[in-house]
């Protein structure tokens, strides 16, 4: 079994920014984590808050976001390629919208991994979001000098994922991937806390409300065969009434870095929820 180590510890930090990133939730989160497990399971990527701050040797990542898991691959397998890839990419807002345009998926993991992180580190407030067509659109950020090529970040991040799965696929593959023993974090798109504020394009294909259910039933089924699972969520009454049978269920309040109106960026009531 392996055990995480104290965030002071840990020699990476993010290589994005991530709507709905963890970084000021983790301690919360580790109070909350099982003392020892034994393989990490990660199923909504994003950016990765939680797994660089455990260090772990055992772990197994994925996303169904093609192009972020090519952009962590890419980290961990060529980080010198993308170095040398985003030293070349100028802050220049006719340079952005070209990137903004350009038909990246049919490209090698190098130029998919300097196209994510530049977009993320010169689009407005760091969003990355997809139209119904897979198109990025978000503007450009208003930054005087944003660090596009942070070499250090890349090269830390590298090794700590060098043994590291990272797959694209559902959330429901963890299911096949679990043993007895593991640990399964979940960190879904959000139920949204009103109409107004879904926001699931990371992917072309969103998170629906059935997803949501689909999550909350293989979250029941993993820890029925001794696999350790905590979920994050909104605090929506949706939320409440998903998870009212069978789990416990703790309120954390988060500000929130990324957000369209500055407004928007105070603390926020959010759910961590444990199979019991």
């Amino acid at each position: 079994m392996q055990e995480p180590l104290p965030l002071e510890r840990s020699p990476a930090k993010p290589f994005l920014k991530w709507a709905g990133g963890k970084r000021r939730l983790l301690p919360q989160i580790q109070a909350a984590m099982p003392a020892d497990f034994g393989t990490y399971h990660e199923p909504f990527l994003g950016g990765g808050a939680l797994f660089f701050s455990l260090e772990l040797e055992n772990a197994s990542l994925s996303d169904t976001n093609e192009r972020l898991v090519r952009t962590w691959r890419c980290v961990r397998d060529q980080p010198e390629e993308l170095i040398s890839g985003l030293e070349k990419c100028p802050h220049d807002p006719v340079f952005f919208q070209a990137q903004r345009e350009r038909e990246i998926d049919a490209e090698s993991d190098v130029a998919v991994a300097t196209w994510m992180i530049y977009l993320n580190r010169t689009a407005y407030n760091g969003l990355y979001r997809v139209n119904a067509k897979g198109r990025f659109n978000v503007p450009f950020g208003r930054y005087d000098n944003p660090t596009i090529c942070d070499a250090d970040r890349i090269r830390r991040c590298s090794g700590a994922l060098r043994d590291v799965s990272i797959e694209h696929r559902d959330f429901t593959a963890v299911e096949d991937q679990a043993v007895a023993g593991d640990f399964v974090y979940f960190d879904p798109p959000y139920v949204p806390l009103s109409a107004s504020s879904s926001f699931t394009s990371y992917t072309r294909n969103g998170f629906t409300l059935d997803d949501q259910v689909r999550l909350r039933d293989l979250a029941r089924d993993l820890h029925a065969r001794g696999v350790h699972v905590l979920l994050s969520n909104s605090s929506a009454p949706k939320v409440y009434d998903l998870y009212e049978s069978g789990f416990e269920l703790k309120e954390v309040l988060v500000g929130r870095a990324i957000n369209s109106k500055g407004g928007g960026r105070g603390k926020v009531a959010e759910l961590l929820i444990s199979a019991s």
